[in-house]
């Protein structure tokens, strides 16, 4: 009887868990191809081969509240993705990222008989730790990105993996500046910024009009600016549409390397929170952190955040290297001020470059790419299941 395919299923909620479950199918089929692929993702893990059971953008749903008038539709897809697994029977589950589907996922599936991976640790370190205490038995491998993460699951009897952070792999520090200022006619002197309004239709609502209102205030006090928005694919028509009315129109850019080269092009950047500041991080770009949510979200994160700092930069240094102007500092005049003092004064520049090097040489695991530590990771959980079977 010839044996059937390994087959990996996956699941992954947003943009950023999309890219790392690309580069993780990637790892494994380059380690056995013979593994097959199922579940929910994006458009990378779409080009490694996966059908998708549904559109990846409908789990992409952050905040408390903005959750609210999905909880119907978010519950349909949860029992859609149950059925699936039970029905295909995966060799090995690998859930990625987006906990506040994903952990719930796990819990409906407490009693199927799968090997389960959480990859990307959710980050109750920074706030509502207590969750720890309903995490035993939801997976079997916990693969954490930030170095941090392991000795705080240990301390609650929950063994994790460091496997490295994957904006190592993504090439932000390969941009082409040079290339980036002649395809748009840019003067080699021309103060760039770049703009980082989130992925998420929500972060896009609320970050959009203040950074128009922002450049208004800074074309007066910097001439010749050149604003520059990258977006993700499933938010580009909405900035589009509200970069429409900005003060200065935009550069508007929809591809990762060309993205990287106006990093490498930039004078600064402003950005929310999350995964972007390590980019930017990487590629050297002094910038500015900001974000805003729901109000009646901000007061109850207020209560239960733990750290002292929002931006992962400012969190891995354990001090402020990058301003974090949020919620009720998220306004254009605050905006404004902290990204004309990053354009016209080099050595606040200077002082976040040196930061950075420090902070990108902590994400890195002991050898190997990340995607490539996570794929033996999931490979060493898979084997350890069929040496139990045999």
């Amino acid at each position: 009887m010839t044996k059937r395919p390994v087959l990996v299923y996956l699941l992954a909620g947003e943009q950023s868990g999309d890219v790392l479950g690309g580069r993780l199918m990637a790892a494994l089929a380059r380690a056995d191809p013979a593994i097959t692929f199922a579940g929910v993702g994006g458009p990378h893990m779409v080009a490694e081969g996966l059908a998708p059971l549904f559109p990846m953008h409908e789990l992409a749903v952050m905040g408390l509240l903005e959750v609210l008038p999905r909880i119907r539709r978010l519950s349909r897809l949860m029992r859609d993705a149950e059925a699936d697994i039970r029905a295909k029977r995966p060799d090995i589950l690998v859930t990625i990222d987006s906990p506040g589907f994903m952990l719930r996922l796990l819990r409906r599936l407490r009693k199927v008989s799968v090997p389960r991976v959480h990859y990307v640790a959710p980050q109750v370190w920074a706030w509502r730790e207590h969750r720890v205490r309903e995490f035993p038995g939801l997976w079997d491998s916990l693969l954490c990105l930030l170095p941090f993460e392991v000795a705080f699951f240990a301390g609650h009897g929950l063994p994790a993996e460091f496997v490295g952070h994957p904006v190592l792999e993504s090439g932000a520090d390969q941009g082409d500046g040079v290339r980036f200022r002649r395809t748009h006619g840019l003067a080699d002197d021309a103060p760039v910024l770049v703009l980082m309004p989130g992925s998420r239709r929500s972060e896009v609502g609320r970050l959009m009009p203040v950074y128009g209102a922002m450049l208004g205030l800074l074309r007066e006090r910097i001439p010749g600016l050149v604003p520059v928005l990258p977006v993700a694919s499933a938010v580009a028509e909405t900035v589009m549409h509200l970069a429409g009315s900005w003060p200065i129109r935009p550069i508007i850019l929809t591809g990762t390397s060309v993205k990287h080269d106006a990093y490498a092009a930039a004078s600064a950047a402003l950005t929310k929170s999350g995964t972007s500041t390590l980019e930017l991080a990487l590629a050297g770009v002094p910038m500015a952190v900001t974000y805003r949510v729901n109000p009646i979200t901000a007061i109850i994160a207020r209560r239960l955040i733990r750290v002292q700092y929002v931006a992962m930069v400012n969190l891995l240094s354990g001090r402020l290297v990058v301003p974090e102007l949020l919620q009720h500092d998220c306004t254009p005049e605050r905006l404004a001020d902290e990204i004309y003092r990053l354009l016209t004064e080099p050595d606040k520049g200077v002082a976040q470059r040196e930061a950075f090097r420090a902070v990108v040489a902590g994400l890195k695991p002991a050898s190997g790419l990340p995607s490539e530590v996570a794929a033996q990771a999931v490979l060493r959980l898979l084997r350890a299941d069929e040496a139990d079977q045999s």
